[in-house]
């Protein structure tokens, strides 16, 4: 089973990678035959494909959401 799924929002940690520490687009989940999952990931930029799921983290949307509909209701 893969730990992330398409169009879940990701951040890559690969220090090899031009996009270390963006945030990108889940696009393709690829199950490799041992049953662990590589990953494609779209960033504004372009893309990195292979991606092991160890070298991302899911990026925290709902927070960022929820920390605007905040600061939102403390201005009225």
């Amino acid at each position: 089973m893969s730990d992330f799924e398409k169009e879940d929002t990701v951040v890559l940690h690969d220090e090899h990678s031009e996009f270390d520490g963006e945030t990108g687009t889940v696009t393709q989940v690829m199950e490799t035959m041992f049953g662990d999952a590589t990953y494609t990931v779209s960033f504004d930029e372009g893309q990195e494909q292979g991606v092991p799921a160890d070298q991302l983290e899911a990026a925290d949307a709902d927070a960022d959401a929820d920390s605007d509909a905040d600061a939102d209701a403390d201005e009225e």
